[in-house]
């Protein structure tokens, strides 16, 4: 059975998913200002700045997602090339553009003189501080998601087949383009990719629960039935996704949450910032792009929740190597979560409030379908 033909029952902690996003931000960064040390301890635990108790609640964040998929349609998925192609275009060429021109307009022009001071960065150079909070976003710009996107997808009942073929896509690319990208963007910088980070973050982030959901899948399958897949193990794994979330949420405002509270009117201009390129990229991709191009709902609603989401561990570890652990830049990349959460929850319940406005992927098969058995149905007699 297809995932994304599956029509999902909210459960509790989906409902009201957006207060609970609220409260565990909140609590995550009562937590790092009451009880420091726990936050930093936590913190301290990295490989190459891979987060080992963000990647643990990751783990468990995708895996539910990961065991749903049907992975029989995935090589069906990847032989329709459109909505994938657009996915590229949006994310690569598209989003870096805007967030660029934004950047620079609002930080540059607009806000500019609000944000006044400048900062030495990790190599000595003295920089402005405006100058640093644009690096930060333009590096948050050509790091595409490919962890919690897949979250986005999965509440938005999009096709997990197709987000999942797109975000392998992006990982490659990732690899590719990002530090020429990033290098051009960020005006001749001698950009450092965090290989380590990048490689470790994907096997953890999406190999690992890609390859455990999948022989979970194939033994439960085997042994149990599809059956007793859907209807006991299934719903067992229902709250585990949301569960882990909001513990990231918790564990993320923890480890940075004193950095927002020292410098809040900069983070709500790095906020306007990106709300406005989030929600702009969306609506061109989704009401724009997708609608052009006729493409059903299960497809369009990847193409704009892909576009709009951030790769926040790579961007964070580019400018903390580039910039400073406690630069500008990285700052900027941690507002990227605080603004990008509650807004992709947004974003998902646009999503399912507009769906009757796309073609179903499930009834243009079911189609198709019954054009073909009326074809194969006429006699020659007929004719």
């Amino acid at each position: 059975m297809s995932t994304a033909s599956t029509e999902k029952k909210l459960s509790f902690f989906e409902k009201y998913l957006s207060i609970w996003v609220v409260l565990c931000i909140g609590a995550g960064i009562a937590l790092g200002r009451l009880a420091p040390q726990v936050a930093i301890t936590l913190d301290s635990i990295q490989l190459y700045h891979v987060s080992i108790p963000i990647a643990i609640c990751m783990f468990f964040m995708l895996y539910p997602i990961m065991v749903k998929i049907d992975f029989s349609q995935l090589v069906k998925v990847s032989k329709n090339p459109k909505p994938i192609v657009l996915s590229v275009v949006i994310d690569w060429l598209i989003k870096p553009a805007t967030k660029y021109v934004l950047s620079i307009f609002f930080l540059g022009f607009v806000f500019r003189g609000l944000i006044t001071g400048t900062e030495i960065l990790s190599s000595g150079q003295e920089v402005e501080l405006w100058r640093s909070y644009t690096s930060g976003l333009l590096l948050l710009s050509v790091a595409p998601c490919t962890a919690m996107v897949l979250v986005w997808n999965y509440l938005a009942d999009a096709s997990m087949e197709l987000t999942l073929v797109i975000v392998a896509l992006m990982s490659l690319l990732i690899l590719v383009l990002f530090a020429p990208i990033a290098t051009l963007m960020l005006g001749g910088i001698g950009v450092v990719i965090p290989w380590e980070t990048m490689l470790l973050s994907m096997a953890i982030y999406v190999a690992l629960p890609l390859v455990t959901g999948y022989l979970t899948r194939k033994w439960i399958f085997k042994h149990k039935g599809q059956e007793w897949f859907e209807t006991r193990f299934v719903q067992a794994l229902t709250p585990v996704s949301i569960v882990a979330l909001l513990t990231t949420l918790i564990l993320l405002f923890s480890f940075k949450g004193e950095v927002i509270l020292e410098n809040p009117l900069h983070i709500l201009y790095i906020s306007i910032v990106l709300t406005i390129q989030t929600v702009g990229i969306f609506v061109l991709a989704y009401f724009g792009i997708a609608r052009w191009f006729k493409l059903p709902y299960e497809q369009a609603a990847p193409i704009g929740l892909i576009g709009t989401s951030n790769h926040f561990e790579v961007a964070f570890a580019t400018a903390a190597m580039l910039f400073g652990l406690s630069s500008g830049a990285a700052l900027a990349a941690v507002v990227g979560v605080l603004v990008e959460v509650p807004t992709m929850l947004l974003l998902v319940e646009v999503c399912k409030r507009t769906k009757h406005m796309f073609p179903s992927e499930k009834l243009a098969v079911e189609g198709a379908a019954l054009a073909q058995q009326s074809v194969g149905a006429v006699s020659p007699s007929g004719e």
